[in-house]
C-alpha cells in the first residue's frame, strides 16, 4: 500500500464516473436514435401490412376474373363460339336481363352476366367453402353492365381489404 497520500488520491479520482456532459451527451445520442427509428423503421410495419392486403385482394379478383374469362358472353351465345353471335344480324337476340338465371346455382353459371351481384357470401366454384371463409375480412362485390362499344360487357370487381381500402378491377368481354 503506498504511503504517499498525493498518489492515493490520485488513484481515486481516476475511478469517478461519467460526468455531467457525458450523460447529456448520451441522452441526446439516444434521443436521435429513438426518433430515428420511430420516424423511419416503425411505419414500414404498416407499408408492409398494406402490401400484403393488396397482393390478396389481387388474388381474390384474379380467381374471379380468370373463372368469367372462361364463360360465354351471353346466355343466348353458342356455348362453342363461332357465328353467328347473339345480337349479330344473323344470330339470336342476346339477353337483357344481368345476373343468373332463375334457379341457377353458384357451379352452373355458364355467361358473365350469372356473375352479376356476386359477393363474398356465395360459395367459391365446385367448393362449399365462401369467398369470405377462404379470405377473412375482404369484401367482395362484382357488377356486370353493358359495355359503351356495342357487343360488350363491363365487368367491375370490387374487393374491399381489411384496411377499407377499395380496389376495383375492371375487364371488357366481347361477343366474337
Amino acid at each position: 500500500m503506498p504511503t504517499n497520500p498525493r498518489l492515493f488520491s490520485h488513484k481515486a479520482s481516476l475511478q469517478q464516473g461519467f460526468t455531467l456532459i457525458e450523460l447529456v451527451v448520451g441522452m441526446l445520442v439516444i434521443a436521435i436514435a429513438i426518433v430515428m427509428l420511430s420516424s423511419m423503421l416503425f411505419p414500414q410495419a404498416d407499408r408492409a401490412a398494406k402490401t400484403l392486403h393488396r397482393v390478396r385482394s389481387a388474388e381474390l379478383a384474379h380467381s374471379v376474373m380468370n373463372e368469367i374469362w372462361g364463360k360465354r358472353y351471353d346466355q343466348n351465345s353458342n356455348a362453342n363460339g363461332g357465328v353467328p353471335a347473339c345480337g349479330s344480324p344473323l344470330g339470336s337476340n342476346c339477353s337483357t336481363l344481368l345476373g343468373p338465371e332463375v334457379g341457377e346455382s353458384r357451379n352452373n353459371f355458364n355467361d358473365v352476366d350469372d356473375y352479376h351481384g356476386l359477393n363474398e357470401t356465395a360459395t367459391m366454384l365446385n367448393s362449399t367453402q365462401t369467398y369470405a371463409q377462404a379470405y377473412p375480412n375482404y369484401r367482395l362485390n362484382v357488377t356486370v353492365a353493358y359495355g359503351s362499344a356495342a357487343n360488350t360487357k363491363l365487368v367491375m370487381i370490387n374487393v374491399t381489404t381489411p384496411d377499407s381500402e377499395v380496389i376495383t378491377y375492371n375487364m371488357v368481354r366481347s361477343n366474337y
